[in-house]
């Protein structure tokens, strides 16, 4: 008998594997239970306010398997076979999900601060279905095929939506071509650099000569370098000229610490490389992108002749810019003493600045739009001493930048179109992503529904964020509820619920 079974063991081990990977090869299965909050992975979406990019349709949208199959108008509809498996939104807005290009989600070495599965799950019940995130505040930075392997080993089951991984380049290896090859080998969509002192130990500021030799090996991969434009100049000397109080619980001391000199001198600076970029020069294919921008003024001025003088036809300078929902909603005048919840660098600055920001944003002198969301542990942004000084700096932001831009946005007429350009089409565009970013045939079937009109209160609703009271945004009252987030068809986010599972994807680049 004992001869019996150990002869029929090998059989019994066939047979596990077989069944095993008939499980893993039909999908239905784990999708139904675990990664969607559907039963079904075969679906219409109907909706009398459907964003593609031809316009706002009444219809519907086909999804089969993850992927955009087919998309109907109501006029095209009549006649057809009766569509089976149908999710009525009525006049719920379908857009195409947001592609947000800056976030810092912390992990791995200090999850504590967010996290994957908090951030992620933030971003889907905020519409955001892709994300990029950061190579610092992780510990360590991701500035080497090992770090980044780390990064990618804590994203493993544990992400919501689609996340991708920007590089860093830093002193330590942009001289070293072959270790900036091997980093972009491994999958990294870009690359990111500050050029002041970033505040983490690990990756250090670069300069002009660093970001050169950056652009040159980007080149050749044709992805793009995103740098943190502020470049320290004589502090004393702006100090004497602003004046004033130096009260460190005082905004307006903080602001004094960080002027719109140091974006000009950093934009300024950047340009001089960006010529590289070109047509037929030495670093064509490479491609810089400003981060965050804060400064409307001559820092933006020096973009703008950029833009006017060169565009992509004659083969100009390769360059876009972003800005911040926090720099659009916030002024510098309205933020109290002691208040270090909107502590950010490049500091939020006046007013006026805020205004000129947002017609540069309606004109197309800011290309794009991203949370830049940087949490950090309550005891370090000091919110009792209110030190602003000594407070870290960052704006918890990640989940709500959709009503965010939409509430403050519509002073300006801002439409669904423009919130669809710079909040998915662009930024998709920026990291590569040519299945995200629009509602359109043979994409990836990345959503958000969301109602315009319902206005809500964040302090009543449930917020995911590991840490929402260090969000300047508690205690605000805004407009454009979410009520569903798709992710490669996966209804990952429904009126307050997750799916069971996170089955968002590790977005490399080949």
């Amino acid at each position: 008998m004992e001869a019996i079974q150990w002869k029929l063991l090998p059989l019994l081990t066939l047979l596990a594997s077989f069944l095993l990977f008939f499980y893993f090869q039909n999908p239905s299965k784990q999708y139904q239970k675990n990664c969607s909050l559907l039963p079904y992975q075969h679906y219409w979406i109907t909706s009398k306010r459907i964003v593609t990019p031809h316009g706002i349709i009444s219809g519907a949208v086909e999804v089969k398997e993850g992927k955009i199959v087919s998309i109907v108008k109501e006029e095209e509809k009549n006649g057809k076979t009766k569509l089976e498996n149908v999710i009525d939104y009525g006049e719920a807005v379908v857009m195409p999900g947001l592609v947000d290009v800056h976030a810092h989600l912390d992990d791995p070495g200090r999850a504590e601060w967010e996290g994957f599965p908090s951030g992620t799950q933030a971003a889907a019940a905020g519409g955001i279905t892709t994300l990029v995130d950061m190579p610092l505040n992780s510990d360590p930075s991701t500035v080497s095929r090992e770090t980044l392997q780390l990064k990618i080993k804590a994203a493993e089951s544990r992400i919501y939506v689609d996340v991708g991984f920007w590089g860093g380049l830093v002193p330590e290896n942009a001289f070293n071509a072959s270790s900036l090859e091997d980093l972009l080998n491994a999958g990294v969509l870009g690359l990111k650099s500050f050029m002041c002192p970033s505040g983490i130990n690990d990756f250090p500021m670069t300069n002009a000569s660093h970001i050169k030799e950056g652009l040159s090996v980007l080149a050749k991969y044709r992805r793009p370098l995103l740098v943190h434009a502020e470049k320290q100049l004589d502090l004393e000397s702006d100090l004497r000229v602003e004046g004033g109080s130096n009260d460190a619980r005082s905004y307006s001391t903080y602001l004094k610490t960080r002027p719109a000199s140091w974006e000009e001198a950093a934009i300024r600076d950047l340009l001089t490389l960006t010529k590289d970029t070109r047509i037929g020069a030495p670093a064509e294919g490479a491609h810089l992108h400003i981060v965050h921008l804060s400064d409307s003024s001559n820092s933006l001025d020096l973009i703008k002749v950029v833009y006017y003088k060169y565009d992509a036809k004659s083969g100009g300078d390769s360059v876009t810019v972003e800005t911040c929902p926090h720099y659009l909603a916030f002024s510098a005048e309205e933020i109290r003493d002691g208040d270090t919840r909107f502590k950010c660098s490049p500091p939020i600055r006046d007013a006026a600045n805020k205004e000129k920001l947002w017609q540069a944003l309606l004109a197309g002198h800011v290309d794009m739009l991203s949370s830049d969301h940087s949490p950090t542990l309550p005891e370090l942004k000091l919110l009792d001493d209110g030190d602003f000084l000594r407070a870290w700096g960052g704006i918890s932001s990640l989940q709500f930048v959709l009503p965010v831009t939409w509430s403050y946005g519509q002073k300006y007429g801002v439409t669904l179109e423009q919130l669809a350009l710079w909040w998915s089409e662009r930024p998709a565009r920026l990291a590569g992503q040519e299945l995200k970013g629009a509602i359109a045939i043979g994409n990836h079937a990345d959503m958000v529904v969301w109602d315009p009109d319902v206005e809500f209160d964040l302090d009543d609703d449930p917020v995911y964020l590991k840490h929402s009271g260090i969000s300047a945004y508690m205690g605000t009252k805004l407009s454009g509820k979410v009520s569903a987030t798709f992710v490669r068809g996966n209804l990952v986010f429904k009126e307050g619920k997750h799916a069971p599972a996170a089955c968002g994807v590790p977005i490399l680049a080949k």
